[in-house]
């Protein structure tokens, strides 16, 4: 897997090359970009970047004094963007909302279009039932603990944890890789402890989201039916907030829309990048 040397330390990423249009997915919380690795391969034409961001699923952790707030990832972000030299990218985002922050940035300036999937929007950051997870990794020993919880099966299957973030299940070997690093890492598990306490207060996080207005560029909102993390009223709120947001909400979905829905979700960005004119280039011979 590549890997690129960024201010903060170093970042893995997958990238399907090719000379289509760029697509670069973010992911939840601790994983990576396998979060995708079923609407991927239907995206045929497009140059689809993967990188694993530090919040807890990556193999290798950042400086000591990295800034891992949701505004200092979705910098890094950037900086990961600029690095490749990439230009008029699709920003994708689903479950982390906190890469539309990246827009309010001056690497933002890179991001053509943005897609919002069933993600983190307004003052959910974290999500209510996630607001628990977060409390824990503020204690002592706290992100330890969670890390060896996770490695049974039973708990991570739980409905009322990461089980729920998905109607079909997240395969056992995916969760359990998720949360590998972290149980090797102590510094992993600073970096995910850090991550995962970072969200402001109401008052900042909603001063953001007001500030997100003046993206004036295409935004595709993905809302997930069934999802128990990301209220359902968040999604035509956010569609709105966007001058040029349009919202779908696909039915039979949790949270990982990418997981449940893949080839519904294939279809709508497709479409949506069509539209917005991002066309695939497909080779014919």
């Amino acid at each position: 897997m590549p890997e690129i040397e960024l201010s903060y330390g170093p970042i893995d990423y997958q990238d399907t090359g090719g000379e289509g249009p760029v697509l670069v997915f973010g992911h939840g919380v601790p994983m990576d970009g396998r979060q995708w690795r079923k609407v991927v391969p239907l995206l045929d034409g497009y140059r689809c970047i993967l990188p694993t961001l530090p919040m807890g699923g990556h193999r290798r952790p950042m400086a000591p004094g990295a800034d891992l707030s949701h505004r200092g990832v979705a910098r890094l972000l950037g900086e990961f963007i600029e690095r490749l030299g990439l230009d008029d990218v699709t920003l994708v985002l689903n479950d982390w909302g906190g890469g539309q922050f990246l827009v309010l940035e001056k690497q933002g300036r890179r991001v053509a279009r943005l897609v919002l999937v069933a993600c983190e929007a307004f003052d959910n950051f974290p999500p209510g039932p996630a607001k628990a997870l977060a409390a824990v990794c503020g204690v002592p020993g706290g992100v330890r603990l969670l890390t060896r919880l996770k490695r049974i099966p039973s708990v991570r299957a739980a409905r009322r944890g990461y089980g729920g973030m998905s109607l079909r299940g997240i395969p056992d070997e995916i969760m359990e890789s998720w949360f590998a690093p972290a149980n090797r890492s102590k510094a992993v598990r600073r970096d995910f402890a850090k991550f995962a306490t970072s969200a402001p207060d109401r008052k900042t996080l909603l001063a953001w989201s007001e500030e997100l207005r003046g993206f004036d560029r295409p935004v595709l909102v993905v809302w997930a039916a069934e999802d128990p993390l990301m209220p359902r009223e968040h999604g035509p709120r956010l569609a709105q907030l966007y001058p040029k947001g349009r919202l779908i909400e696909i039915a039979d979905s949790s949270t990982l829309v990418p997981e449940d829905q893949p080839e519904q979700l294939a279809a709508v960005l497709a479409d949506f990048l069509t539209q917005t004119g991002a066309e695939p280039v497909r080779h014919t011979g």
